[in-house]
């Protein structure tokens, strides 16, 4: 969808740093709260020299510690807002399981496609996604969104026009940041787990 904004926004999407869970590939969701271990903190800190320079028009992160910590070591938590829409992918009953212990109960499960008992599936993810974009639409320059990995991924996805599911083409690791922007007047990803 073409922005219509004279000045649209850029969109830098910094994933929150290391977790004891997220190290273990245990899938940490919407409801657990964990905070960052000591190469997660040390990670968040580096992230702060990408970050030097860089003026935003909004510094938003996901109310959970692992982003708000992330976002305070890296130099933004004086500016920081919470949007609840960010929160990580609610995994259900699948909270804290690695994708094999998964497999065991689905062998063909995915995030991407599912099942999602007693979670959410990834049209409602998508919608976040999009009414997260809309907002940020109406916001002139740069906004820092700390969030989490499937999100990230599914906000990607929706702002380059695509299903929720497309977000499984863009692999993102703790600690990074990507760009989201625009060329001429469509949506564009300028740079990627970085």
């Amino acid at each position: 969808m073409p922005s219509e904004h004279p000045n649209p926004p850029e969109l830098w999407l910094l994933r929150h740093a290391a977790t004891e869970w997220s190290e273990n590939g245990r899938h940490t969701g919407s409801r657990t709260n964990l905070p960052l271990n000591a190469a997660g903190r040390a990670a968040a800190v580096a992230l702060r020299s990408s970050l030097e320079g860089i003026s935003f028009a909004a510094v938003l992160s996901s109310p959970l510690d692992r982003c708000m910590e992330t976002c305070r070591l890296a130099g933004r938590g004086d500016v920081m807002r919470t949007d609840a829409d960010l929160v990580e992918w609610d995994y259900g009953d699948l909270e804290g399981l690695t994708t094999p212990q998964i497999r065991e109960k689905y062998p063909a499960w995915t995030i991407w496609s599912g099942p999602w008992p007693g979670g959410e599936d990834a049209a409602k993810v998508g919608g976040r996604a999009r009414r997260v974009i809309d907002r940020l639409r109406a916001i002139p320059g740069r906004v820092a969104i700390f969030s989490h990995g499937h999100f990230s991924r599914v906000l990607a996805a929706t702002w380059l026009g695509f299903e929720a599911p497309a977000g499984k083409a863009f692999a993102l690791d703790t600690g990074t940041y990507s760009i989201l922007g625009w060329e001429h007047e469509y949506p564009t990803l300028r740079k990627w787990n970085v």
